[in-house]
């Protein structure tokens, strides 16, 4: 696992040195949009609204619309200037029941891990909040954003759990619940009847996502069928001949053409010559040479016999 966030923990005068990791994550089978003709993915641009053109991401800022429908543009700066006092710092508020927190709250789980040095008040801290049952309260902010959250202990790690804001909690507003609908106890006693009938231990192991697995069964059936389309750019035909020493011939050629030289001609094809003409050709080629020496001789001699007649 990669740490997705480095701070400490901040429990009283102890600062406890953590990496955040998380916890969860989704395995849903993933899809891209394609053509259903040819199977070529289809990707999306980022086009600003009023001339069409694409805008770089390095261009993209952040924009509150007014009810007016004028825009406030928000930049990196106006963002690095915010208070953020639990920025690298998970800020214990109190300790509270942990029957008295509502699941709905609960956004995101992550698991903290100590670092190497803060191993000791790492445990003290959990083994304090598994003893006393209760979770902690925090403040931290992840993504520019400031959350609440709350410190438990799960097999062996304290695990922080990020929340909404009380604010972000929708109120139930539904229309039944004013409705005045008459039970009778013997209806009542039939659903607790039913409810303990199917009562039993949480083991999360025994259910599975059956959709995915069928999913998955559907692809790995078009698969083993060759029912898949080859995406991947053809690649462009270029004329060339692949004859490896034509290749390196034109290659030649081309670098001594860069360099202003001439590239040589090319050279008819030799005919075969006879098996039994390539011996005296052999031969001849070695009496050429020894018949030069005689005549030197011969020279040299001559030469002494005018010097004695003179």
């Amino acid at each position: 696992m990669r740490a997705i966030w480095k701070g400490a923990v901040s429990f009283g005068l102890v600062n406890i040195g953590v990496r955040m990791f998380a916890a969860t994550e989704e395995r849903d089978v993933s899809f891209h949009q394609v053509r259903r003709s040819d199977g070529s993915r289809i990707r999306y641009r980022r086009v600003a609204e009023a001339d069409g053109e694409e805008v770089a991401y390095a261009d993209i800022a952040k924009g509150y619309v007014l009810p007016s429908g004028e825009t406030v543009v928000l930049t990196d700066d106006d963002f690095a200037d915010l208070p953020l006092p639990s920025a690298r710092v998970v800020d214990v508020l109190q300790f509270v029941p942990a029957e008295q927190v509502d699941p709905i709250y609960f956004a995101k789980s992550y698991y903290l891990e100590p670092e190497q040095q803060a191993v000791k008040p790492y445990v003290l801290l959990r083994d304090a909040l598994e003893g006393s049952g209760m979770v902690g309260l925090v403040k931290v902010a992840l993504r520019n954003r400031e959350q609440l959250a709350t410190l438990r202990v799960r097999e062996g790690v304290v695990v922080l759990e990020t929340m909404v804001w009380p604010d972000e909690v929708r109120e139930p507003a539904f229309g039944f619940l004013d409705q005045d609908v008459n039970v009778r106890s013997q209806e009542r006693a039939m659903a607790e009847s039913l409810v303990e009938s199917m009562a039993g231990d949480f083991e999360p192991d025994q259910y599975t996502d059956e959709y995915r697995e069928a999913l998955q069964q559907v692809i790995d059936a078009k698969i083993e069928g060759r029912e898949v389309v080859d995406t991947s750019p053809a690649k462009p035909d270029t004329g060339q001949v692949v004859d490896l020493m034509a290749a390196l011939r034109a290659s030649v050629d081309a670098a001594k053409r860069s360099r202003g030289e001439a590239a040589p001609a090319a050279r008819p094809a030799r005919k075969a010559a006879p098996a039994n003409a390539a011996a005296p050709a052999k031969r001849a080629a070695v009496k050429k040479p020894a018949a030069k020496a005689p005549a030197k001789k011969a020279a040299k001699v001559s030469k002494t016999a005018r010097r004695k007649s003179a």
